[in-house]
């Protein structure tokens, strides 16, 4: 009995002067089982029918992320998307790519611990300003082209390049945009991609037409992306999906009076190359990034939010869109209760449902519907 007794206070003194290790690197990364002895679970962001998020904060640096808790019997016949996602996310290290800091696992549960982005999406933000310019809209463009030009060198490639998928890290006005969602992610390792999937109004011919395809799908989404980022709607649309099909397929679209009138020829020469037809003469991201509307100062300086903003508002209205939590009500909430000491979690539950709405089933900030 003494001996047991010595031991236990030898073990306890141990692990008192243990220093609080942090997260470890995308390249150490290892699934561990007890993600309670490192994360403090907190408020639920969203929930799916697989999985929730849920946000966390690690019980050493505080830093809060949110944690993606994916339930394993629920993911029968999915197993490879998931698996599909965590091994496009582990070889990720990139400032404008959402970040999968750790696994742990369960024998019934997987965690998966990611950044937390609280900035809001794309389109919201540019509806929040007072000023939007092509300039501002270049360099949107410009992130999204650096970080898809390192998917594409890693052999990655997204599918579901949308601004949906576009977030602001944070909510500053110099915040980066992060790209987000990589459930239909592939790598061109894995074999030839002739799988058709992304969103609609997104995708590109090849894709369409059920063809091999590679890269050259995501420069198209780009090239849609920044289309509507001049004028607030998209370039190929249709109530009827196979109308909508057979403009894309045909690369059907135009420039329309008045909404481009005050647009640079440089921004639309840009888009005319990257909705390109043919994917072999596609512009890849090497000659989209070299661009004079990117890189050489084309873009124009006129303020173009009046029009942007109201064609946004008619096309992407919210009712339109899944609704989104905005992560920053929680982050600003646990701030203030870590400030005051509070530490009744039935009172952050109560608190937080007075700010925001319940009837949410997806989480913008963190993609969670991969898996529905």
């Amino acid at each position: 009995m003494l001996i047991l007794v010595l031991c236990v206070f030898v073990y306890v003194v141990r692990r008192s002067h243990l220093p609080c290790v942090t997260m470890p690197l995308l390249r150490d990364l290892r699934k561990k089982d007890d993600i309670n002895a490192v994360y403090e679970l907190k408020e639920k962001l969203g929930e799916g029918s697989f999985s929730e998020v849920r946000v966390a904060q690690h019980r050493c640096t505080q830093k809060l992320v949110a944690v993606k808790c994916i339930r394993k019997r629920a993911l029968k016949g999915k197993e490879p998307m998931l698996e599909n996602e965590t091994a496009v996310l582990r070889r990720i290290n990139h400032e404008n790519i959402v970040s999968l800091e750790e696994t742990f696992e369960t024998p019934s549960k997987l965690y998966l611990v990611m950044t937390l982005l609280t900035g809001g999406e794309l389109l919201d933000r540019i509806l929040e300003r007072g000023s939007y310019t092509e300039k501002d809209a270049s360099r949107v463009i410009y992130q999204v082209l650096q970080a898809v030009k390192y998917l594409h060198q890693l052999g990655v490639v997204h599918r579901d390049l949308k601004p949906e998928n576009l977030l602001y890290e944070t909510p500053l006005e110099d915040s980066k945009i992060v790209i987000s969602d990589f459930g239909l992610s592939k790598m061109e390792e894995q074999g030839a991609l002739s799988t058709a999937c992304g969103t609609p109004a997104y995708v590109a011919p090849e894709l369409l037409q059920q063809k091999t395809y590679g890269k050259e799908v995501d420069l198209w989404a780009i090239g849609v992306i920044t289309f509507i980022l001049l004028c607030g709607y998209p370039p190929f649309y249709d109530d009827n999906d196979t109308q909508l099909y057979k403009l894309i397929i045909k690369a059907e679209y135009e420039f329309d009076s008045p909404y481009w009138d005050d647009i640079s020829d440089s921004a639309k020469d840009l888009i005319v190359h990257l909705l390109q037809k043919d994917p072999a003469k596609r512009f890849n991201c090497d000659q989209a990034l070299q661009h004079p509307w990117i890189s050489g100062g084309a873009a124009l300086d006129k303020n173009i939010h009046g029009s942007v903003s109201a064609q946004i508002q008619k096309n992407f209205a919210k009712s339109h869109w899944k609704r989104a939590f905005n992560a920053t009500i929680i982050v600003r909430h646990l701030t203030k209760k870590t400030h005051s000491g509070e530490d009744d979690e039935g009172n952050h539950s109560t608190s937080i449902g007075e700010e925001m709405s319940h009837d949410c089933d997806y989480l913008s900030f963190v993609k969670i519907d991969v898996f529905q």
